[in-house]
């Protein structure tokens, strides 16, 4: 059964820090399903963008680790450029109940700091991080510019192209809000909810 108490504590805790670049929120009225971001890093290729991660909290959290998957696209070598899944060892083996979702969140931030191309995740994106860095380094930038960048700028293009396509201006705008901005992303999650 999942430890209630322990999950409000931790949002808690993340709500409370406003200097860390990461949150969560919850998704929905269940606490089993969230959704956090992270902020991309200072001198990186990730610096600027606003990373949404899915979290789905296994029954037996905190025993057993969160399952944690990017939504917003990324172009890293231990996440998957095609479904975010992610290689890391704390979100597997190495994960511990003394961790916690903060924690694990700011792992994930680091991870964007410090790729491990010698355990990837995705090894396309690996080999180009080892044999061509400049291009890896220029296709990530581009990466956060085109999907993680938060701007009121084209926001309401963005509202208004989804309505020409049937939707509603209210579930237009809920969809960017949840997909950070990635009008890809919005109208998956409007056509598949």
């Amino acid at each position: 059964m999942l430890d209630v108490s322990r999950v409000q504590k931790e949002l808690v805790e993340v709500a409370g820090d406003k200097v860390s670049g990461v949150s969560i929120q919850l998704l929905g009225n269940s606490l089993s399903h969230l959704q956090g971001t992270i902020d991309g890093p200072s001198g990186t290729p990730y610096e600027g963008g606003v990373f949404t991660i899915d979290i789905q909290l296994p029954s037996s959290y905190p025993f057993e680790p969160p399952k944690m998957r990017f939504i917003t696209k990324v172009w890293h070598p231990n996440i998957s450029s095609q479904n975010g899944a992610i290689c890391l060892d704390i979100l597997k083996d190495q994960w511990s109940p003394a961790l916690t979702l903060k924690t694990a969140l700011l792992s994930l931030q680091a991870l964007l700091s410090t790729p491990e191309p010698k355990d990837p995740q995705d090894a396309v994106v690996a080999e180009q991080y080892l044999k061509h860095n400049n291009t890896f380094i220029a296709t990530a930038r581009y990466w956060t510019e085109a999907f993680a960048k938060r701007s009121s700028i084209g926001l309401h293009e963005k509202i208004q192209k989804i309505v020409e396509m049937g939707f509603s201006e209210e579930a237009a705008r809920a969809a960017l809000q949840s997909s950070g901005g990635d009008e890809n992303a919005a109208l998956e999650k409007l056509c598949v909810g």
